[in-house]
């Protein structure tokens, strides 16, 4: 990662492994579909859609530009009104890389309680508007035929629902915005090896001038002769490589990060100032046989407080921070594009804060990815229920 002064403009190049709209941008496979755009949509008031089946016959009663709610104008409808039951449709053909692995579709944030079919099938469920969901559908797909997707979603207006910002009366009131129901972050789907990694946890500790990783992998039962090979490298040159037998589920090591840097130590911590972000490459091999890659980034810093003060990187910080709603006039919650995104960042940077408060939101991994490049710090918290009992 570099960064080119043009004028008094900073232009922050991004990390090795970055794809542009790609939606996890610290777990980045080269092979994915973007499932964003044009869905068949219909409201459900009468809640009829199960017992009529609409995951078999979709009645497409308009359009919508999926990843934005209903409520919002970039969706194309614009109806601000709360209905508690929507449900979605999308057709795809299955591409020929998928022959022989798992097909694992990935919706990034749906509000609030969503249930997945697959050609008809159930495939899944969740129930939270904030966090990542996965499901492996890869037995409900046609091979040489059309497929289909369809999702019911079912909202409310309850205050014991981890609303954030969301109004939950008919009108805007104080500072709560327009409610947001159904798909509001990217879908997309990716076809992998039933062996594979799942995640990996990276840790720096400055003080010890190491990084720990905690591999989660997937499909190891009954497998032999699987390597894990890992490659660290900053500003283009190797720094670590890490060769490791895999014989379970989960893995954690750790390599010093001293050698193969060049210029002191402190240099190349990650800070406002100076964003340094390493990359690493792990790729999984069963004897000689590559089974997964995975492209992702790191940089090492360390928050902590001594004495009611926080510092980073064993430093007294002063942070000049700013609120941030995250919400935009056209698309609500959703962001309008990853241009969008950063122009904010550049534009919080560009008058002189060096962080920010994400307010009562669990932000796009694109818009944490870019703090991370271009050296915002973030404090972010959940959204708020408001009101506060057991079922909450």
């Amino acid at each position: 990662m570099s960064r080119e002064r043009t004028g008094a403009k900073v232009t922050t190049v991004a990390t090795k492994f970055y794809m542009k709209n790609y939606p996890r941008p610290q777990f980045v496979r080269s092979e994915w579909l973007d499932l964003n755009g044009e869905w068949d949509f219909s409201f459900d008031d009468d809640e009829a859609g199960v017992a009529e089946r609409w995951m078999e016959h979709f009645p497409a009663a308009q359009k919508i530009n999926v990843p934005f709610t209903y409520e919002t104008r970039a969706s194309g409808i614009g109806e601000e009104k709360f209905h508690a039951q929507i449900w979605y449709r999308r057709k795809w053909i299955l591409s020929p890389e998928a022959e022989g692995k798992q097909t694992i579709l990935h919706f990034e944030g749906v509000d609030y309680k969503a249930t997945c079919y697959v050609n008809g099938s159930f495939a899944g469920e969740h129930e939270g508007a904030y966090a990542r969901f996965s499901l492996d559908i890869s037995g409900l797909l046609k091979q040489d035929a059309e497929n289909e997707i369809v999702l019911k979603v079912e909202d409310s207006d309850s205050c014991l629902q981890p609303r954030g910002k969301q109004r939950w009366a008919g009108r805007n009131h104080d500072s709560f915005y327009v409610q947001t129901t159904g798909i509001w972050k990217s879908v997309w789907l990716e076809h992998v090896h039933e062996t594979r990694l799942d995640t990996v946890k990276m840790t720096p500790d400055i003080d010890r001038q190491m990084i720990r990783f905690d591999f989660r992998m997937h499909g190891t039962k009954n497998k032999k002769d699987l390597r894990l090979e890992t490659e660290i490298t900053f500003k283009g040159e190797t720094v670590r490589k890490l060769s490791l037998s895999v014989d379970r589920a989960w893995l954690t090591a750790e390599t010093g990060m001293m050698s193969g840097i060049n210029g002191p130590w402190l240099q190349n911590l990650w800070s406002p100032d100076h964003p340094n972000l390493f990359d690493v490459e792990f790729v999984l091999y069963e004897g000689d046989r590559e089974l997964d890659r995975v492209g992702s980034y790191f940089g090492m810093r360390k928050i902590s407080i001594r004495d009611g003060q926080i510092l980073l990187n064993n430093i007294p910080l002063y942070q000049r921070l700013i609120l941030d709603q995250g919400y935009w006039t056209e698309s609500h919650l959703t962001p309008p594009s990853e241009e969008a995104l950063i122009e904010d960042i550049e534009a919080i940077a560009g008058m002189g804060y060096n962080g920010l408060r994400k307010h009562m939101k669990i932000e796009d991994a694109r818009f944490l990815y870019w703090c991370d490049v271009k050296g915002m710090l973030v404090w972010s918290e959940m959204a708020a229920a408001f009101e506060y009992n057991d079922e909450a």
